[in-house]
């Protein structure tokens, strides 16, 4: 599955070099060019990873990085900006960031930086728990109690965005950008059908029922 990256950068000519370098690394861009967009364009979209302006306008990007960290730990964050005393970095680092790249900088070193935090998160990912269910992104096996339990290769990359962000609550056109990369002969109905599958499976008599529909949102997994 491809990541997407959302570029919170003002700066237009930076924003597109960064996005099509990304783009030709094989990575899916979002963009925002303040604060406000930045913080909406997440909630949306549920980027993999945020390259982030400290200098954004409307909301800073401190504030944008606080509030990310805060609702979405796991996400990386790698900050961009000229910010680059020691004292400014090592406050980048105490928001929660995850690398801090100082302007100007080199596009193949924010590549390398990028690649590394997903390396270092796909390490960290190989191998899932929620209660007594387990995943294992290497051999893909799911297991609840110890019960091996078959799915298709789209219910396992269902299963495995759930559980990656498991405690959190899913929009059915978050799990659709996610999982079917909104193709346009793909209605949003197939959410409820592919969770409806995983539930039969997932969710099956005597156990504790793991994945929810929380009304006018959508779907979370959790304890």
């Amino acid at each position: 599955m491809l990541k997407t990256i959302l570029i919170a950068e003002d700066d237009k000519e930076i924003r597109k070099f960064v996005k099509e370098s990304l783009i030709d690394n094989s990575y899916v861009v979002v963009e925002a060019e303040d604060g406000v967009e930045a913080l909406k364009m997440f909630d949306k979209k549920m980027p993999d990873m945020v390259i982030l302006d400290l200098g954004l306008p409307k909301i800073s990007g401190e504030t944008v990085c606080k509030q990310i960290k805060t609702d979405y730990p796991n996400t990386p964050v790698i900050i961009l900006t000229a910010k680059s005393q020691p004292a400014e970095v090592v406050g980048g680092f105490k928001l929660g960031a995850d690398d801090y790249v100082a302007k100007p900088f080199i596009m193949d070193v924010l590549l390398a930086r990028v690649k590394a935090r997903f390396n270092a998160r796909g390490e960290e990912m190989e191998r899932l728990k929620v209660a007594d269910l387990e995943l294992n992104n290497k051999t893909k096996e799911v297991k609840r109690a110890g019960r091996l339990i078959p799915l298709t290769p789209k219910e396992f990359e269902l299963l495995y965005y759930m559980m990656a962000n498991a405690g959190q609550v899913l929009s059915r056109d978050t799990i659709l950008n996610k999982i079917w990369l909104y193709s346009p002969d793909i209605e949003s109905r197939v959410v409820d059908v592919y969770i409806g599958y995983l539930r039969k499976k997932i969710d099956f008599k005597g156990k504790k029922k793991l994945i929810q529909s929380v009304r006018g949102f959508g779907y979370s997994i959790k304890k």
